[in-house]
């Protein structure tokens, strides 16, 4: 297939392009320019990864005309030229859900503005028949829960707390985690695992929104001792920033049974990277 894969200069662009073109498909790039838009007529799929994808974004009128604007035009454009799209949400759009699973459609809390961008499009798809099949392609959206793996050192502190704490404990021989640490318990899933899924879908004859996680738990401060004892590191507690108080997610956890009717594999577990790093 010809597919044109936007954010490709990202973490998971980046990683998501390599195994595309692994796969046999041809793959060509696009990053965001203000004012610009792809001309996906020559694709078969386009995967829409390209956003602004910092939660501690504050400068709402450019986080919405990067992630909603560009985005709802993009779809309109591929709905007209007859092209396929996959595109990426987040679980942050479930915000502080009470449920010891989060399912597609379940109500969303969103607490950032990163976030809301990513529910407003979900819902405004929703809202006009994707579900139903009421667009002329398959449009695809992915709610990605905690991503981490290789190639998001670049990052900072929006990194991983798997990267975070790899880096401080080379670097320092601290790690350093927030109080109640062992209260936070997120669904991690590996970048490979995220990408795997993106291709198997692209033969699913399916629209609609698909949980991408793992379906289990592990808390930070478990991670952070993991680490600390490969690397001989100490674990430091430290009280939580002030810029996180009120947007910080302390579960997460998806159902993926609906991702599972289409996509057939075993999901990494963060014990078991560490374990191979």
């Amino acid at each position: 297939m010809n597919i044109l894969v936007t954010g490709n200069e990202g973490f998971i662009g980046k990683r998501l392009c390599q195994k595309l073109i692994e796969a046999g498909h041809t793959v060509e790039g696009f990053e965001y320019k203000e004012n610009v838009l792809p001309d996906p007529s020559a694709y078969d799929w386009v995967i829409h990864l390209g956003a602004i994808s910092s939660t501690t974004e504050t400068d709402v009128e450019k986080i919405m005309n990067q992630n909603f604007e560009f985005t709802m035009q993009l779809i309109n454009l591929c709905d007209q030229f007859g092209v396929n799209l996959q595109y990426s949400s987040s679980a942050g759009v479930y915000g502080p859900l009470d449920k010891e699973k989060f399912k597609e459609d379940d109500p969303c809390l969103p607490k950032s503005p990163y976030a809301w961008t990513k529910y407003l499009i979900d819902r405004w798809l929703l809202g006009a028949g994707l579900e139903r099949g009421d667009f002329s392609v398959l449009i695809q959206g992915f709610r990605y829960f905690n991503v981490y793996g290789p190639g998001e050192e670049h990052k900072g502190d929006q990194a991983s707390p798997l990267t975070k704490f790899e880096k401080q404990a080379k670097e320092t021989g601290i790690i350093n985690i927030f109080e109640g640490s062992e209260n936070y318990l997120r669904d991690f899933v590996h970048v490979d695992d995220v990408c795997d899924a993106h291709i198997q879908m692209l033969n699913a004859d399916t629209n609609g929104i698909y949980n991408v996680g793992t379906g289990k738990t592990e808390s930070f401060a478990n991670i952070a001792n993991w680490i600390a004892k490969k690397h001989d590191a100490t674990v430091n507690t430290i009280p939580l920033p002030n810029n996180l108080q009120g947007q910080y997610q302390n579960y997460t956890c998806a159902d993926i049974t609906r991702l599972n009717k289409h996509v057939n594999k075993q999901w990494k577990t963060v014990k078991e990277y560490i374990d191979e790093q």
